[in-house]
């Protein structure tokens, strides 16, 4: 297990708005949080004794590794006791962190910088785009925040997807409605369930949205309008990226992944399924591609991670990674590692060296699912031109969000090959049944 003590005292927020951070806090690791007593988890279907992993190698490792090698530790923690988090977006050392109260949170050097409030719980989605920010909730909206370039803490509400105006001119017409449930109907440019995931395009200028209703949407950014409404999957979407060259990935809890085309013309957007990567009896609950779109990679509910290799423009399935206990919540990758946070409470950072995938270390210190990651690229790091580091934030639904330093250049505590390749899944375990994320 890899984590450090940094040597920071507990040290309170204060702020002079109107939102009360009496309760926030940058707090140094504190061993004794991991206790597993009142953990969500403990009331979790994901939390199955009967998990293939109970006994996994990757919880025995040597202590003798070389102790000047860098190591991936703990920052810090930022805690609000106001919900579980279940959203983050980071950006120039500005971190948005969303959760099941009704505030937004911005932080900045683990202080609480600002705050601004939707009208609507559970904030399950965040992304940056510019001035702009775009949340995702659990009413089926999406909501539009500015931020002042002169006033940074000062976010104001700028809307929300699709606008008001917009909705009145659809209704007029009866051919813009669609049938969602049985003898109920809605708009086409409305999600009718909640928002499960925001992803951007942002050479395109272009939001994707994903629901629960079984549909992702595709939103023109400069003016807020719904390009498409795509009937995606079967269940709910639980995750959407957008990648390289018009590339859409869709995972949902019918246990497909899904990929589509973006084909433009003129003022008309339309995305063209192309292949299904996968077809499971468990949730697909993660997906996440790195930046060059040549690697794909797929959390499950059953704590597998696949991954697909792209070779010119076809996509093969480049094998199994193995590593947690229940199911996989969340994935982040940036250069050559992959994050991948677990109802198990941990985070894996595995590193990719061409085919070959290793686990580099194990961030433990939540106390409940880790159900949110965001990567940043350490400047510190970049500008002295040493080993490459990332500063990784993880939310949880312990209602905290802890900052971790990572090196690329860590001691690899375990080497795994892939488990199989160019294979399907091994599904021979006993499955925890597909569920909305």
């Amino acid at each position: 297990m890899v984590h450090s003590v940094p040597n920071m005292s507990s040290t309170a927020v204060t702020d002079d708005d109107d939102f009360d951070v009496r309760h926030s806090s940058f707090s140094a690791y504190d061993p004794n949080r991991l206790s597993e007593d009142g953990s969500p988890t403990m009331l979790s279907p994901w939390n199955q004794s009967c998990s293939p992993y109970t006994k996994s190698p990757w919880y025995n490792f040597d202590d003798d590794f070389p102790k000047n090698l860098p190591q991936n530790g703990l920052i810090g923690s930022l805690v609000r006791e106001e919900g579980h988090i279940y959203s983050l977006a980071a950006k120039n050392d500005i971190l948005y962190t969303g959760s099941d109260s009704k505030n937004i949170r911005v932080w900045k050097d683990m202080k609480e910088f600002s705050a601004f409030k939707s009208n609507s719980g559970l904030v399950k989605a965040i992304i940056i785009a510019g001035e702009k920010i775009f949340t995702g909730h659990q009413d089926g909206k999406v909501r539009v925040w500015q931020v002042k370039s002169k006033n940074p803490n000062n976010h104001k509400r700028a809307g929300s997807l699709p606008k008001l105006i917009d909705i009145f001119k659809a209704s007029i017409k009866p051919s813009n409605y669609v049938e969602v449930k049985r003898n109920r109907t809605t708009l086409w440019i409305k999600h009718c369930d909640a928002i499960s995931c925001l992803s951007m395009d942002h050479s395109q200028g272009l939001l994707y949205s994903a629901s629960w209703d079984r549909t992702f949407k595709v939103w023109k950014v400069d003016n807020s309008k719904c390009l498409e409404s795509v009937k995606a999957h079967d269940d709910a979407v639980n995750s959407v990226v957008a990648s390289v060259d018009g590339i859409v990935y869709t995972g949902s809890a019918d246990g497909t992944v899904k990929v589509w085309k973006r084909e433009s013309n003129g003022k008309t957007v339309n995305h063209v399924f192309v292949q299904t990567l996968l077809n499971q009896e468990c949730a697909v609950t993660a997906l996440a591609v790195n930046k060059p779109g040549s690697v794909v990679y797929c959390g499950s509910s059953d704590g597998v991670l696949n991954f697909w290799e792209r070779e010119k423009k076809n996509l093969t399935h480049g094998g199994v990674l193995k590593g947690h206990k229940l199911a996989v919540l969340c994935l982040a990758v940036a250069g050559n590692l992959v994050f991948s946070g677990s109802a198990d409470k941990n985070i894996i950072v595995w590193k990719r060296d061409g085919p070959v995938h290793m686990c580099l270390s194990i961030l433990t210190g939540h106390n409940g699912p880790v159900k949110c990651l965001a990567v940043e690229e350490d400047k510190e790091s970049s500008s002295t031109g040493s080993e490459k580091k990332w500063v990784v934030y993880s939310g949880s639904l312990d209602k905290s969000v802890k900052i971790w330093s990572v090196s690329e250049m860590a001691h690899n505590l375990h080497q795994m090959a892939t488990m199989q390749q160019n294979g399907q899944v091994d599904n021979s375990w006993d499955s925890i049944p597909s569920v909305k994320y």
